[in-house]
């Protein structure tokens, strides 16, 4: 791969094999999640891959795009890739296709909105080094977490909140004195 200012653009094809999902009514009820473009569906006894995978959506909710890192079951609706770590984070292409809003690579007339494995294969990627991807991908994870977990959010909210409870507090009560 060639880096030219400490990147490079290549499309998603040359770093991600975009893999169509199955029927999952022969499977019986487990462990195991079952993605269509809406999300997880139901639960099964068997998986389709097993490695960290960014999967997008094919039809119907195409600005749905999921990281999952473990074994799970997807549906036709939603295709699942295969990823070139050598080159790319998985999680970092994650964050930067959600980033680069793929709807808008809309390929239907129709009113259920639809994405091709060609139009997708071609989205340009810019791909920093693998340390800047890790170094990216670490402050993303981070601002997911105070966002998107409670546990962790909420703590840290009701910190902010409070320093800011005491800053205004002792502004607003500390006088100074006139001297005539």
């Amino acid at each position: 791969m060639q880096y030219v200012f400490e990147y490079a653009v290549v499309p998603m094809g040359e770093v991600a094999e975009i893999c169509a999902g199955r029927d999952y009514r022969h499977l019986e009820n487990g462990n195991y999640p079952v993605y269509g473009s809406g999300g997880i569906m139901t639960y099964v006894n068997n998986y389709i891959y097993d490695k960290p995978t960014v999967l997008l959506p094919r039809k119907g909710s195409i600005s749905n795009v999921f990281y999952v890192d473990k074994p799970f079951w997807n549906v036709d609706t939603v295709y699942y890739t295969k990823i070139d770590n050598t080159i790319v984070i998985t999680k970092f292409l994650y964050y930067f296709v959600v980033n680069e809003h793929i709807e808008k690579y809309n390929t239907s007339n129709a009113a259920r909105p639809a994405l091709t494995r060609d139009v997708l294969n071609k989205i340009t990627i810019t791909i920093p080094t693998l340390a800047e991807q890790e170094r990216i991908v670490a402050i993303l994870d981070k601002f997911d977490a105070l966002v998107n977990d409670i546990s962790i959010g909420l703590p840290a909210e009701i910190e902010a909140r409070r320093k800011q409870y005491e800053y205004y507090r002792n502004k607003l009560l500390t006088f100074k004195s006139k001297t005539a």
